[in-house]
């Protein structure tokens, strides 16, 4: 997920729980085309290099890729291959305005024959290669759509379980899955399949992937304010003390990503983290006011104390 899924939070997963498979925030194979010469200068303060970089302890990770343009696909592919990364995942799924005008994100899958041609560009690297994607558009459309990307040959398929036009607004439709699942089935047994969609914990994960039949299950928004979740905790189970401890951590390893992010889009994790609580709205305000980790972890110390 941009912004939220950078190695500063995905170093936090890897130490209080990490998920069997991590993937990154998305990168656009188009940028790092574009910026290539710059990449090759390691004193060069480039933000999609650093948006790549990951510790061994995240493995195994995927990058996570968008493009709707074959060649940069291929360069990318290859690039994240040198760096090390266990394979590649292609954005078919976000909905955001600015990526589909690029004919990338949910709106590839109004042309499956695009997609399948990126498929192939990321393929090229040798790589397992999986897409993250919608059931449909304007509609459900598994009938249209998951035959089209099952040809292309991907290593998995990872289906968010509400169209591009529902975006987050509605339930997730975890019936669909096991539409998907018969249909993979018939036609591509080999892929593995994955749902995606409001799942709040591990018990929820498990339970959706035997009710529908999936290989597994992503969890993204579940994540939010309980890096623990993968190891089988909820938010009810974690102290107030443990989840200041971990923000500031986070908010010190965020600082690392500078220039390349403000620390502005630390305010996600804030509201995330600081919420269910007396006194939560108080120092939710008086930490969205901070300017960095320093500030941070001052008041949310004071905040603790005073609370004791």
């Amino acid at each position: 997920m941009a912004d939220v899924t950078d190695s500063a939070f995905r170093a936090l997963l890897a130490t209080y729980g990490k998920p069997d498979v991590t993937w990154t925030e998305f990168v656009s194979a188009d940028g790092l085309y574009h910026t290539r010469e710059k990449a090759k200068m390691p004193d060069e303060e480039n933000p999609l290099m650093r948006d790549l970089a990951f510790t061994e302890g995240e493995r195994p990770i995927v990058a996570q890729l968008f493009s709707s343009d074959s060649k940069t696909m291929a360069y990318a592919a290859q690039l994240v291959a040198r760096l090390g990364f266990d394979g590649i995942d292609i954005n078919m799924g976000c909905p955001d305005r600015a990526i589909e005008r690029q004919g990338c994100g949910s709106a590839m899958i109004k042309t499956p024959k695009v997609a399948q041609e990126i498929v192939a560009s990321a393929k090229s690297a040798g790589l397992p290669v999986s897409v993250k994607t919608r059931v449909g558009y304007s509609k459900e459309s598994l009938d249209e759509w998951l035959p089209a990307l099952f040809a292309a040959g991907p290593d998995a398929v990872t289906l968010h379980l509400r169209t591009r036009k529902e975006m987050s607004l509605v339930p997730a439709n975890w019936g669909l899955m096991q539409k998907a699942v018969a249909l993979r089935d018939a036609l591509a047994p080999e892929v593995l399949l994955l749902g995606n969609g409001d799942v709040t914990n591990l018990d929820d994960a498990r339970a959706k992937a035997r009710a529908s039949g999936a290989d597994g299950v992503m969890i993204g928004r579940g994540m939010f304010g309980n890096p623990w979740v993968f190891a089988g905790r909820t938010r009810e189970d974690i102290s107030l003390g443990e989840k200041l401890a971990a923000l500031t951590k986070l908010a010190h390893a965020f600082e690392s990503l500078r220039p390349a992010k403000n620390f502005s889009i630390l305010k996600k994790h804030i509201k995330a983290f600081v919420t269910g609580f007396d006194g939560a709205a108080e120092l939710r305000a008086a930490l969205m006011a901070t300017e960095n980790a320093v500030q941070l972890e001052s008041k949310a110390q004071a905040f603790l104390a005073t609370s004791a």
